[in-house]
């Protein structure tokens, strides 16, 4: 098979969750290890790092990528959803798996995928695992797909793992509340291995304290060390890393910035790695040009002002709102679409009602119609119009535009993934 005819098989073959949503998710981790075991155990061959989070997981796991390049590391970072490319979820030193690794993969993979019948999800991870072992990496950045304790990733044996935000989301799947998910996130948690939690959310702390003091696992929460004053990061009240500028942009990467250097302090403290502060700022600043971070925060045009970024959640879209108020613009155009979970009326109740909104589907089977979209959210007196297609409804914004207003696009990873200029 050729490339595109691969990608079509593993498309046509295994259940993937961006289709099939909740019915491609295996609470059960025997289908991975079958894999693994067939590969000959790659995951582990490889120093890895395992990051967790309702939210920032994506970003931070770029960041800490890119902080162990500058540390002089050969560094996989494995995740997922991809955005344009299949092959964007397995990269080292920010280089993709090339198409022809894919297709020689899949092809030897074949008489397992036959045998396990494993999800698109599953062989992926083992895809990434192989091909981090092939290419003896120092370390791995591997991002948890989907909760954390029955999440396919979580074969692995982390140096130290990290866990960022949590909030309500896939709570079908991990639980109605906070408490619930934390529980599952809390799942990669490791025996005697250390780990970093970004925020200390009150509500949940004590779910890590308890496993963490189950696992004999070393536990620190970043805030309750590090702090931002301006642009300078202090431990307790001294300056650890002074004028620390990170290349991604939104004010709420800070959150994500503070787990990374604690992580990055622990991996020194433990002499898991040899990282120096230089490198960490380095890695920060870089991490767009070191990774390929897509979609956060990501500014696609000017006069008018287009950004986009992959934030879906409650707090997600919290996150977005806030970065929002600090923009200036004459007219606020949003280009929205969400899958068909998503908890409609309780999203469209946060959304400015002074945009003018362009309702698109995003174009995956579990992409919410963009009528049904437009009727709820009418009936919440936010005014717009229906635009199924996420390009047109794009294009549509840029000519209602004049030069000093801003576009948002977003609501989901598959509406940003579709967008021509990402």
């Amino acid at each position: 098979m050729n490339y595109q005819e691969t990608l079509d098989f593993l498309y046509a073959q295994l259940p993937m969750y961006q289709r099939e949503g909740k019915a491609a998710f295996k609470k059960d981790l025997t289908n991975t290890i079958e894999l693994c075991k067939f590969l000959g155990n790659p995951e582990k061959k490889f120093k890895s790092i395992h990051v967790a989070g309702t939210n920032g997981k994506g970003s931070s796991s770029h960041l800490m990528a890119s902080v162990l390049q500058e540390a002089g590391y050969k560094v996989g970072l494995y995740t997922s959803p991809h955005l344009k490319n299949f092959t964007e979820r397995v990269r080292i030193n920010g280089v993709e798996m090339s198409e022809n690794e894919v297709i020689d993969f899949v092809e030897r993979v074949k008489p397992a995928i036959e045998k396990i019948q494993p999800s698109f999800f599953e062989l992926t991870v083992a895809m990434a695992f192989d091909h981090f072992a092939n290419q003896s990496v120092d370390f791995a950045v591997i991002e948890v797909g989907l909760g954390g304790r029955l999440d396919s990733t979580n074969v692995i044996r982390p140096e130290a793992c990290l866990i960022t935000n949590i909030g309500y989301d896939h709570m079908d799947m991990l639980g109605n509340t906070l408490r619930k998910i934390a529980r599952e996130k809390a799942g990669i948690i490791k025996t005697e291995t250390p780990v970093v939690v970004s925020q200390k959310q009150e509500e949940i702390a004590g779910v890590f304290m308890e496993i963490a003091l189950e696992k004999n696992a070393p536990l620190v929460f970043a805030e309750n060390h590090l702090s931002w004053k301006g642009n300078n990061v202090l431990l307790k009240d001294s300056v650890l890393l002074e004028n620390v500028e990170i290349g991604v942009k939104g004010d709420y990467q800070k959150h994500n910035v503070l787990g990374v250097i604690a992580l990055s302090y622990y991996l020194n403290e433990y002499q898991i790695a040899d990282i120096e502060l230089e490198a960490i700022k380095k890695g920060l600043l870089g991490v767009v040009e070191n990774t390929g971070l897509k979609g956060r925060w990501q500014v696609l045009g000017h006069q008018p002002k287009i950004i986009t970024d992959v934030g879906h959640n409650e707090d997600g879209w919290r996150f977005v709102l806030n970065q929002l108020q600090r923009e200036e613009y004459n007219n606020l155009h949003i280009v929205l679409g969400v899958v068909v979970e998503k908890d409609l009326p309780n999203m469209l109740r946060k959304l400015p009602a002074d945009a003018h909104y362009y309702f698109c589907k995003p174009n995956v089977p579990r992409g919410l119609e963009a009528q049904i979209l437009f009727d709820a959210a009418k009936e919440l007196g936010l005014k717009g119009e229906c635009i199924s297609d996420v390009n047109e409804a794009i294009s549509k914004a840029k000519s209602n535009a004049n030069q000093q207003d801003l576009i948002f696009i977003g609501g989901s990873t598959f509406v940003v993934a579709e967008i021509n200029e990402l």
